[in-house]
């Protein structure tokens, strides 16, 4: 599949065929692709929030602003990331670590004291900033794998964070919402998937150096 020719086809689409839905297998492409993405160190700060009740969609509408893509896509994805990176969080990722690649923790002491010192000069402010530029990282990821397999995505930050996160009960996982995208196949209604897309020339855009 030519990659270019799918990221020109791609869309942040508007309004979704709500008759359209993503198969299991199609969902679990898009779950996965973002539990593989890249993170700094690979500790993953953050949960992925895969919402298809309708009932919750509705109040995710109203502190959404009453987007309808929030409704009438195939699922959301809500990407919540932690409020504060702990040492137990680094600590749980070194054990993890250990058990999946047949080291033991001390081998991967270096490892964890780096991370560890890291963590440690950084504000809870800033790890929260860190936290949440992961995320963004695997968003890329999603809307990329969601392009290359004909889904259509939205990525969407237009929302009430604080009212997402008291109707997930994300404030008591110690949790922040900080991006969405919602899921599906883009009604034939959607008016901006039929325009050309704007986008900088490369000789505006690129640099070489």
């Amino acid at each position: 599949m030519d990659i270019l020719k799918q990221l020109n086809w791609r869309y942040a689409i508007k309004k979704f065929d709500k008759s359209k839905k993503l198969s299991k297998e199609q969902l679990d492409l898009l779950i996965d692709a973002v539990r593989m993405a890249p993170t700094s160190y690979g500790v993953q700060p953050f949960e992925l929030y895969v919402i298809e009740d309708a009932a919750v969609r509705e109040k995710l509408s109203e502190a959404a602003y009453g987007q309808p893509q929030v409704t009438e896509a195939s699922q959301v994805f809500v990407f919540a990331a932690k409020k504060d990176v702990t040492v137990a969080d680094i600590e749980e990722y070194v054990a993890r670590t250990a058990t999946v690649q047949g080291v033991t923790v001390e081998d991967l002491k270096g490892f964890r004291d780096m991370m560890v010192g890291s963590l440690e000069g950084k504000s809870p402010e800033e790890r929260f900033n860190w936290a949440a530029r992961q995320v963004y990282i695997t968003l890329g990821f999603l809307l990329t794998t969601a392009a290359m397999g004909a889904i259509d995505a939205c990525p969407m930050e237009g929302f009430d964070n604080n009212g997402f996160d008291e109707i997930l009960g994300l404030k008591e996982k110690g949790l922040n919402a900080v991006v969405m995208a919602t899921v599906g196949f883009r009604s034939d209604e959607d008016v901006y998937s039929k325009r050309p897309k704007v986008r900088k020339e490369l000789k505006d855009f690129v640099t070489k150096v």
